[in-house]
């Protein structure tokens, strides 16, 4: 009998197997100790295509990438997670005023809906750009959903030239984020926005 592994050596399942549908285990938020920003990240990347894979229905994808929030990739190097969430495209705002609706999210309870000429996520929805905040009080315009909230990032995801969704990560210090983070994040949007049907 053959075996594919799933998340580590010890988690086998028999490829053979027809009624066994290999999924991510949540062992896949287990870290080894010494893991550097990019190598979670990498993992984290992995274990959502991992997720993704079969399924295109986007409410199953974001939890999925919620491994971020949940492994503390954001506290890796000392900085202090406070939320991850997804904002997506509201249905019911009109072209020449769109807007962002609170979709899946860790942590505390935020903004419902964020117009796209407002604040760090409105801005990044709005340029298709990432907003890496190293001080949200500097941030003209900045929603403080939440106090705690000393830096941010904010990753669009975009399919075929709109933004569907966006991805927000709160830190609780200063310059919480870096280069590190965006393109890893990035690397994220770019997976889901290719792995479901918005």
């Amino acid at each position: 009998m053959n075996f594919i592994s799933l998340n580590s050596p010890d988690q086998k399942t028999p490829t053979n197997a027809p009624f066994l549908n290999p999924q991510v285990h949540a062992d896949s938020s287990t870290f080894k100790a010494d893991i550097s920003k990019a190598e979670a990240y990498a993992q984290v990347l992995d274990e959502a295509r991992g997720l993704i894979d079969g399924q295109r229905n986007w409410v199953c994808f974001p939890p999925s990438s919620f491994l971020c929030w949940e492994t503390g990739i954001v506290d890796i190097g000392g900085a202090s997670k406070t939320n991850m969430r997804f904002y997506t495209l509201d249905p019911s705002s009109t072209s020449s005023k769109p807007s962002l609706i609170l979709g899946p999210f860790q942590g505390k309870v935020a903004c419902q809906t964020i117009a796209f000429s407002r604040g760090v996520c409105g801005t990044a929805a709005s340029t298709q750009t990432t907003q890496l905040v190293p001080d949200v009080e500097k941030f003209p315009g900045h929603i403080a959903c939440d106090a705690a909230s000393q830096s941010e990032i904010v990753v669009p995801i975009v399919v075929d030239g709109v933004v569907k969704a966006i991805i927000d990560v709160d830190c609780g210090v200063k310059e919480g984020f870096d280069e590190v983070d965006r393109k890893w994040l990035e690397e994220l949007a770019g997976v889901l926005a290719e792995g479901c049907d918005w």
